[in-house]
């Protein structure tokens, strides 16, 4: 991700679950909070309840995908979390690409286009 880092601490989590925007559907929530730096910070969540490792993890790769291919659209300066909901686990890649898309527009988190 060239514009982007991993968020791994606990207390951030935390922070962006208590005081994050969020927005929510039936594959996936999104919470999201400025970070006042030049890139974004993004952390992924998928239960353990939601199925075993390999299907976890595969789910996790997915998102990041969704993430690196779009990447330029998005604003820059913020921490975003995404949850993964049950439905995720057997949603097809378009369906999860949709989902992800929509959230970060209702957040405001996609660059604005301009008209040509």
């Amino acid at each position: 991700m060239q514009f982007s880092r991993s968020l791994k601490q606990n207390h951030l989590f935390r922070r962006l679950y208590r005081r994050g925007a969020s927005a929510a559907d039936r594959n996936l929530v999104v919470y999201c909070r400025q970070n006042g730096q030049k890139e974004n910070r993004i952390g992924l969540t998928v239960s353990a309840k939601l199925g075993h490792a390999v299907r976890r993890n595969r789910l996790r790769r997915r998102l990041r995908e969704i993430y690196r291919t779009h990447e330029t659209a998005f604003c820059p300066g913020w921490d975003w979390i995404v949850v993964a909901r049950t439905h995720a686990m057997d949603a097809s890649y378009q369906e999860l690409q949709a989902s992800y898309l929509s959230l970060a527009r209702r957040l405001g988190l996609l660059k604005k286009e301009n008209p040509a």
